[in-house]
């Protein structure tokens, strides 16, 4: 599952070029016209300029190398949106590929047709993506999936002939109770000959790989972030076989990052199988025997073979820090790699020369910029470079893990951003809880965030409660259905905590959150509102039986594992009763909502419940729904006004 790093969710728009928001005559922001805003304060235009500096930052993400040449594609904005773009040497100006009002982060050159761009795109953050060719010279791109289903590429075959594509059938009527995936051959340069492979029942298939005579697949059957199952298929007949765990054995694994090893009888993968955290494993598919190697006691990330099959290499979470490491995939001994500058590696992607490899480094003093290793050599290349005008992020304050004991005993981890020193006295705390739930806080960049820690003095706590992963297999089921408020009580103990410190003020404590923090930012309203000053929800949850009921099919029975099945009537009155909409009778402090209208996974019509429930009991509410936005608000001008709305916010509710 993805980690979302501190308000990823809302401010998707982090590296998207300046656009300059209207100003009215009297001197404050006016939101656009895609912004339904009510009970928010007019936004002085000051502010917005004082805040200007820190919207500015533009990571660079890697998406693909060029197929021949060695080049980078990499993510990043332009104009409004995250679009593509060509890095033709390292530190080379970037060469835009991409111009779309919606954004395109993912996308690679063609290896048949090397100045071919093939990429997905969705529509006003519906999620609804589709594949498109874009042909040198072309003005309009060439749409090769159907605009009725969400697809995604899966994999290249070894021929580089065709890509694996997954598509699943998008319905929030909840009519689909039983949603398929189809699995298709595709070739960009002639879709008209694509050829269907097989339809699979559920939605929770991927990390697809291609054996190297492209007559198998191994895949990922994801059915919780407890158990998912691997099965090898037969390109020809579309035959599924599980290999992993042994079918009828009732044992319940995770695997991901599947990578078929060159002589066809192995498969490289991570693993939790006979442990608490995920390793690397040379599974045999003769006898379903693991060899594992790397290192043990944290959760690999990434595991991606070369494409010639020699070399593995792997990113692992070592208490919030994606470290990289490279083995030879023959006898699994790790080979040199040199010194890398302090950050969370991510994204790791080989060049098809199989030597050289690139990677993002993100950290708390940079946005997130994209190196490479050369591995023979051990040369380390630095590709991009993030700098903004007026601000040195190496300046900016590094988070510093914390720990706290729950109410059972447990201990709980996480982050804080402390303030630099000249802010005096005791300091007023923002609580930003993850999204997921099965994500982790990380000491990474905090974006537009850093403003309230360096200008405004506000401490920054980023839990990673039960339930987040990283901390292993048990860990993370801590809060699974029933269980569920659990994770709200180690909040209310982190309150506990935030009082005991003598640089923290426990009277001006506010909580924020995104999707499951969302739900989290109001749970905690609902518990603890006489110990918080407000909370701010974005996109979140406010009552699970409407959630689950609405949320796009193909999530809604992966979701169901997690949260509880509303179809069972006793979880029914569980959820029901554990909702904040319920208790938002509770919620006596202001809040903050934001939303797009677009959300495929968390109908806006949830915030719409919370803000209309909470008004009613005469407590300030204020609001913005985005109509050009979906989970999270991706495009800058959008991003920008929420920013400045939450910065008001947070000013008056925690008196800074």
């Amino acid at each position: 599952m993805p980690r979302v790093p501190l308000l990823a969710v809302a401010l998707a728009a982090a590296c998207v070029a300046p656009v300059a928001p209207a100003l009215a005559d009297d001197d404050t922001v006016a939101p656009n016209p895609h912004l339904q805003v009510s009970g928010v304060p007019a936004i002085p235009a000051s502010l917005m300029r004082a805040l200007a500096p820190y919207t500015e930052f533009r990571p660079r993400a890697v998406a693909s190398w060029h197929p021949v040449r060695r080049e980078i594609v990499v993510a990043t904005r332009a104009g409004n949106t995250v679009q593509l773009h060509a890095v033709d040497a390292p530190l080379a100006p970037l060469r835009q590929l991409t111009d779309y009002a919606e954004p395109v982060r993912r996308g690679q050159f063609w290896p048949r047709k090397p100045d071919t761009l093939v990429f997905t795109r969705d529509t006003g953050g519906n999620e609804q993506t589709r594949l498109f060719r874009l042909d040198p010279g072309a003005r309009e791109a060439v749409a090769l999936t159907d605009a009725s289903v969400r697809s995604a590429p899966g994999a290249l075959d070894h021929a580089r002939r065709r890509v694996l594509v997954a598509s699943v059938p998008l319905d929030k009527t909840g009519r689909h109770e039983a949603p398929q995936e189809t699995l298709t051959l595709l070739d960009p340069l002639q879709p008209q000959r694509a050829r269907t492979l097989a339809t699979l029942s559920g939605t929770g298939w991927g990390d697809f790989s291609f054996s190297f005579d492209d007559r198998k697949i191994a895949l990922v059957e994801f059915k919780s972030v407890e158990d998912s199952r691997v099965h090898v298929m037969d390109v020809e007949t579309g035959k599924l076989t599980q290999v992993l765990p042994k079918p009828g054995s009732g044992t319940r694994v995770t695997s991901d990052n599947l990578a078929f090893a060159a002589d066809g009888r192995h498969v490289f993968l991570a693993t939790d199988a006979g442990g608490e955290f995920r390793r690397a494993a040379l599974l045999s598919l003769r006898d379903g025997k693991l060899r594992f190697f790397g290192p043990e006691g944290a959760d690999v990330e990434e595991l991606t073979l070369s494409p010639d099959g020699h070399t593995v290499a792997l990113v692992v979470n070592r208490n919030g820090v994606g470290e990289l490491a490279v083995y030879d995939a023959s006898t699994l001994r790790l080979r040199p790699t040199p010194a890398l500058p302090p950050g969370t590696v991510s994204g790791a992607i080989w060049h098809e020369n199989s030597r050289d490899i690139a990677f993002n480094l993100n950290s708390a003093r940079s946005p997130g910029d994209v190196w490479s290793i050369e591995v023979p050599t051990g040369e380390l290349t630095r590709w991009t470079e993030t700098r903004v005008e007026g601000l040195d992020a190496s300046t900016f304050v590094t988070p510093a893990p914390i720990a706290w004991q729950t109410f059972d005993g447990r201990v709980i981890h996480g982050f804080i951003t402390r303030p630099p020193a000249r802010h005096a006295g005791k300091r007023p705390v923002l609580i930003a809880i993850h999204g997921g739930p099965e994500a982790q806080a990380r000491p990474s960049f905090l974006g537009r965030s850093n403003y309230l820690v360096n200008e405004l003095g506000i401490a920054v706590i980023e839990p990673n409660v039960r339930g987040s992963t990283g901390y292993g297999r048990t860990f993370v089921s801590l809060d699974n259905g029933a269980k569920r408020e659990d994770s709200v009580r180690d909040i209310g103990s982190l309150l506990d905590w935030i009082a005991a410190q003598p640089d923290l003020d426990a009277s001006r404590v506010a909580v924020y959150g995104g999707s499951y923090g969302g739900y989290m930012s109001l749970a905690v309203a609902t518990h603890y509102s006489d110990r918080i000053a407000g909370s701010v929800d974005v996109v979140g949850i406010a009552n699970f039986v409407s959630f689950l009921e609405h949320t796009e099919s193909y999530r809604r029975d992966l979701r169901r594992v997690e949260y509880g099945d509303e179809r069972d009537a006793a979880m029914r009155e569980i959820l029901t009763r554990i909702s904040p909409v319920t208790n938002a009778g509770s919620i006596r402090k202001p809040l903050l909502v934001a939303q797009g209208r677009n959300d495929p996974r968390v109908p806006y019509t949830e915030s719409e419940q919370i803000v209309t429930t909470v008004r009613r009991n005469d407590v300030p509410v204020w609001y913005i729904l985005a109509d050009n936005e979906g989970h999270g608000f991706a495009r800058k001008d959008n991003a920008d006004y929420f920013f400045a709305a939450m910065t008001l916010f947070l000013k008056q509710v925690l008196a800074v």
